[in-house]
């Protein structure tokens, strides 16, 4: 009995700490940089249209998946879109789009998938690459802007 005890304080330990080791941080770079940088190269593949359908940055783009919300998603995560290998192998390894992860994937996306999966035939379908790692920090806070607020922050502020 002490076992099972102990396994399930372990366990409630190990859910605390793997809850704080994936909380997104706040991003670093300037969004309204970020909007100025998708407007000049993103907006040609992409758009950021919420879950009400209204257009909350880009055109009708539908060469590169929606972006809304996409800052804690799950890579590849996007419905209806159709990915490349490598990105679904990282959907079902439970990879997230941290910043992180973002920048590095924006400023070379074929080889940044190579790089994270270990394969060196692992392929993107995205073209494009952001030139500076400012650049793509930037256009990672632009979309975080438009993400809706989480649960939490809504909550506190019905409580207010």
């Amino acid at each position: 009995m002490k076992i099972i005890a102990l396994a399930a304080a372990f366990g409630v330990m190990a859910t605390a700490a793997f809850a704080d080791s994936h909380e997104m941080a706040a991003p670093t770079g300037d969004a309204e940089a970020g909007q100025a940088i998708f407007d000049r190269n993103c907006v040609a593949c992409h758009v950021v249209v919420n879950d009400e359908g209204e257009t909350l940055a880009g055109r009708n783009a539908r060469t590169g998946p929606n972006l809304y919300n996409v800052t804690g998603r799950g890579i590849g995560a996007a419905e209806d879109f159709n990915y490349s290998d490598a990105i679904v192998a990282l959907n079902e390894q439970g990879e997230q789009w941290t910043e992180e992860n973002f920048v590095g994937y924006v400023q070379d996306p074929t080889g940044w998938l190579r790089e994270i999966t270990g394969d060196n035939r692992a392929r993107g379908r995205m073209a494009f690459q952001l030139r500076s790692e400012e650049d793509a920090a930037n256009v990672y806070a632009f979309l975080a802007s438009l993400a809706p607020a989480a649960d939490t922050e809504e909550e506190a502020s019905a409580d207010n």
